[in-house]
C-alpha cells in the first residue's frame, strides 16, 4: 500500500466477472437518448451563436470559451516563448515599399517563413497588419492562371491584368502603400514552410508510437498536439515578431486573412488580446466550420461555432465578408447575433460586414477594398474613402522565397517525419516541465490542470439540468427490494436505466452510487443476488444504486460490450477506398462531440442529481467506480460534483490514459495525458478520495466504513 498525500493506492487485487440485471425497458428496446443519433459534423450541422442576456453573462461565456480554445489548440498553458532567432534579409525594392524575406523559430528549430512589406518614406512607429494566406494553391506564392484571371476580371472580381494575377500580394502592397508594415506568413507545410512535407498530416501507423510520435496519432491527441495548435502558435509568434520591430506600433496591429487565413485570423483574436482589430473573410458562418486539419481540434467547437469564436474579438473592431459559399447566409444567420453583441457592449460602430454573395469563395479586389476601409478606420490611418488599388510589379517566386544560397532551406533531420517527431517531443517536454512546477502550488495547479479538465469533461454539478426520476417497477433481489428506475434529463435528451437496491430496514441514511464496467449488472451475482461488497453495504442500512451509462447494459444488445466508439471523417459520404489518410483526423470527431468518457461522466452527474433532488432526497452520497472504465469516471465525477459527494472510491484496474492506442477506444480522451492522467484527476477532487489501482469490492466497503458509521 502506497500513500500519496490524501490518496491511498492499493495494488494487486482482483474482482470477479459481472452478471446480468433486471431490465428497466422492454426486451430489445433502447433508451430514448439523443446521443444514440448521428454525431455532429463540421459540414452538415448548424452552429448558431450561443446567446447571452447581459454584459456579465458575455464576459463569463467569453472567458470560458477562450480557455476552451486554448486547451483545444494545446496552448494551455502557453508554450515557453523561446528566442525567435529572427532573420530578416535580402530586401526587394519597389516604388514605394520594400519587401524583406523573414524566417524565425516559433519552437526551437521550427521556422515560420514569410514576406515583410515595409513602406518607404515613413518615420516613427507605424501601424501594422498580420496576414495569414489561407488555402490558396501554393499559398503565399499563389498566382491565377490566364484563364482564371480573365474569369475574375470578366465578372468584376479583379481590376488589373498584372496585379490581378497575384491577389494575395495585392493586399500586402496596398496596405504598405497606406503606410502599414505587413507580415504575410506561410501556413505550415506550404510555400517556404518546407519542414513538413505536406500541409495536412494524415493518420500513419508508424507514427502511432508511445514515444516520439507524430501528428494525427492517438498520443499526439492525448497531449492535444495538432496542426491547428501549431499554426495558432505560429500566429502568436508572428505577432511577437511584428510587435518587436522598432518601427512598428504594437498597439495598432490588425489581422486579416481569407478562407483558412480567415480561420487563423479569428483564432489569433480568440487567444491573443494584443491585435487591435480583425477582418476574417469568407470563413465566419453558422454552416461549414473549416475543412482542413489546420482548422480543427478536439473540443474546439463543442457548444460553439465560428460565430462564437469570431465574437471573442469583441469589443475590438471586426470586419466580415460573405460569398457564395458556406458564408452565403451570414447576413441573416450569425451576423445579427454579432450585431446584437456589439450593441450590448456599447460599440455598434466597431462591427462591419459586406455580403457579396454573387462571388464564389474569394478575397478579391471588391472584398479587399472593403478591408482597406476597415483597416483605415480601425487603425486611424486617415485616408479618404473609397481606397482603390493601383497596379504594381508583383514579386517573382524567386524574389518571394526566403531561402537563398546565403540562407539555405532546412534539410536532413530538420525536415520530414524526423523533424515532426522532434517538434512534438519538444512541445511535450515543455508542457511537462510547466505542469510539473505547478504541482507544488495548489491554486495554480487547479487553475491550469483543473481548468483543462473542466474543458475536457464539459460539465460541472451547477451546469446540470433537472433530472426526472421515473419509477418503472420493482424486482426481488434475494432478501432485498429492487426498484427499476428510468432517469431522464430533458435538456440534453439523455435517458438512463437504473436499479436501486434498498436495505431491509426502513432507516437508510446513506446512499452509494456504485459504477461498474457492465453497468447495473455489475452489482449482482449470476443468481441475481447483490454481490458480497454490495450486500454488506445493504446490511449496514445503505441504499445502493447501479446505472447503465451510455453504451452500457440496456444501451447494447444482451451480452455485448462496447469495444469501438463511432468516428467521423471529414467527408462521411465518400467511399472508404477514396479517402485520404488526413480525412481520418480525430479532430473531425472530437472537435464537435465529447469523448464517450466525458459523456458517461455526465451520466454519473445526472444520477447523483436525481438521487439528491428526486424522490430519494439523498442527503449523504458516496460514489464507487469499479473497473478500467468506471474507476476513472468516478475520479472525474468527483472533480465535477465537488462537495456534493462525501466519499469516492475509485478502483481503476491499473488503467492509464497513456496506454490508449486507438482513437475509437472508449477510453480515448484527448488531452488526458497532458494534464497528468489519472493522477491529475486524483489531485484535483474536492472530497475525500480512496484510489485503488486494482479493484476489490470487499476492501472498498471496508474503506467506506468510517463514513457509514458517521
Amino acid at each position: 500500500m502506497t500513500k500519496i498525500g490524501t490518496l491511498i493506492i492499493f495494488v494487486g487485487l482482483s474482482l470477479p466477472l459481472m452478471a446480468a440485471a433486471p431490465r428497466v425497458l422492454s426486451e430489445g428496446q433502447l433508451p430514448e437518448d439523443a446521443r444514440l443519433g448521428p454525431l455532429r459534423q463540421l459540414g452538415k450541422d448548424y452552429f448558431p451563436f450561443q446567446q447571452v442576456a447581459s454584459v456579465e453573462a458575455w464576459n463569463r461565456q467569453a472567458e470560458k470559451l477562450r480557455r476552451q480554445v486554448q486547451v483545444a489548440t494545446g496552448i494551455w498553458p502557453l508554450p515557453t516563448r523561446t528566442p525567435l532567432q529572427a532573420v530578416v534579409h535580402s530586401p526587394v525594392e519597389r516604388d514605394d515599399y520594400t519587401v524583406w524575406r523573414v524566417y524565425f523559430e516559433s519552437f526551437p528549430g521550427h521556422y515560420v517563413t514569410g514576406s515583410l512589406y515595409r513602406p518607404k518614406n515613413k518615420s516613427g512607429r507605424l501601424p501594422a497588419v498580420l496576414t495569414p494566406h489561407g488555402h490558396w494553391p501554393e499559398g503565399r506564392f499563389h498566382q491565377f492562371t490566364e484563364r482564371q484571371l480573365h474569369e475574375q476580371i470578366s465578372f468584376g472580381g479583379e481590376r488589373f491584368i498584372v496585379a490581378g494575377r497575384t491577389p494575395l500580394q495585392s493586399r500586402c502592397v496596398q496596405l504598405a502603400r497606406m503606410g502599414c508594415v505587413v507580415f504575410h506568413y506561410d501556413m505550415d507545410g506550404v510555400a517556404d514552410s518546407v519542414q513538413h512535407v505536406q500541409h495536412r498530416n494524415g493518420v500513419r501507423s508508424h507514427m502511432n508510437t508511445q514515444t516520439d510520435w507524430g501528428f494525427a496519432s492517438p498520443q499526439a491527441e492525448l497531449h492535444l498536439q495538432n496542426q491547428m495548435g501549431l499554426q495558432t502558435w505560429n500566429s502568436i509568434r508572428s505577432m511577437d515578431f511584428l510587435s518587436s520591430l522598432a518601427y512598428v506600433d504594437p498597439h495598432r496591429i490588425a489581422v486579416t486573412g481569407a478562407s483558412g487565413g480567415g480561420t487563423q485570423t479569428f483564432m489569433l483574436m480568440a487567444v491573443d488580446d494584443r491585435p487591435a482589430a480583425a477582418v476574417p473573410c469568407v470563413m465566419v458562418s453558422t454552416a461549414m466550420q473549416g475543412g482542413c486539419n489546420c482548422e480543427n481540434a478536439p473540443y474546439l467547437r463543442i457548444g460553439a461555432g465560428n460565430i462564437d469564436l469570431a465574437a471573442l474579438t469583441a469589443p475590438r473592431p471586426l470586419g466580415l465578408t460573405a460569398a457564395d459559399d458556406w458564408t452565403v447566409e451570414l447576413k441573416t444567420k450569425g451576423y445579427p447575433d454579432l450585431a446584437n453583441l456589439y450593441s450590448l457592449l456599447g460599440h455598434t460602430d466597431r462591427l462591419r460586414a459586406v455580403f457579396h454573395t454573387h462571388f464564389k469563395h474569394n478575397y478579391n479586389s471588391v472584398n479587399r477594398m472593403f478591408m482597406y476601409g476597415c483597416i483605415n478606420d480601425f487603425l486611424g490611418l486617415g485616408y479618404d474613402k473609397p481606397i482603390l488599388e493601383r497596379d504594381y510589379v508583383p514579386l517573382t517566386r524567386e524574389e518571394m522565397s526566403v531561402w537563398t544560397p546565403e540562407h539555405p532551406a532546412p534539410g536532413g533531420d530538420q525536415v520530414g517525419e524526423t523533424h515532426e517527431r522532434t517538434l512534438l517531443r519538444n512541445w511535450t517536454l515543455d508542457a511537462q516541465a510547466q505542469i510539473s512546477k505547478l504541482r507544488v502550488h495548489k491554486d495554480a495547479y487547479a487553475k491550469i490542470v483543473g481548468g483543462a479538465w473542466e474543458v475536457i469533461l464539459g460539465k460541472t454539478w451547477e451546469e446540470m439540468g433537472h433530472v426526472e426520476w421515473k419509477r418503472v417497477g420493482e424486482t426481488k433481489l434475494g432478501k432485498y427490494r429492487g426498484e427499476l428506475v428510468l432517469l431522464g434529463e430533458q435538456a440534453t435528451g439523455q435517458q438512463l436505466p437504473a436499479l436501486v437496491i434498498y436495505p431491509t430496514g426502513d432507516d437508510a441514511k446513506k446512499t452509494v452510487l456504485w459504477l461498474t464496467d457492465t453497468g447495473k449488472a455489475g452489482l449482482l451475482t449470476d443468481h441475481g443476488d447483490p454481490r458480497d461488497g454490495v450486500a454488506r453495504l445493504l446490511d449496514r442500512g445503505t441504499t445502493v444504486i447501479g446505472v447503465d451509462l451510455l453504451y452500457q447494459g440496456e444501451f447494447l444488445p444482451a451480452g455485448e460490450k462496447l469495444t469501438n466508439t463511432r468516428m467521423n471523417t471529414i467527408y462521411p459520404d465518400k467511399a472508404v477506398d477514396q479517402r485520404a489518410s488526413w480525412e481520418y483526423f480525430a479532430g473531425y470527431t472530437f472537435g464537435y462531440n465529447r469523448p464517450l468518457f466525458s459523456q458517461r461522466m455526465h451520466d454519473v452527474l445526472a444520477t447523483l442529481q436525481a438521487l439528491r433532488n428526486g424522490p430519494q432526497q439523498a442527503k449523504s452520497l458516496a460514489l464507487v467506480g469499479q473497473g478500467r472504465e468506471t474507476g476513472p469516471i468516478a475520479l472525474a465525477a468527483r472533480l465535477a460534483a465537488g462537495q456534493h459527494i462525501e466519499r469516492t472510491v475509485a478502483m481503476t484496474a491499473g488503467f492509464r490514459f497513456a496506454s490508449v492506442t486507438r482513437f475509437d477506444d472508449p477510453m480515448f480522451v484527448p488531452g488526458a495525458v497532458k494534464y497528468d492522467d489519472l493522477e491529475g484527476l486524483a489531485r484535483l477532487g474536492h472530497t475525500s478520495l480512496l484510489w485503488l489501482d486494482q479493484p476489490n469490492a470487499v476492501l472498498a466497503e471496508e474503506i467506506l466504513m468510517p463514513w457509514l458509521q458517521q
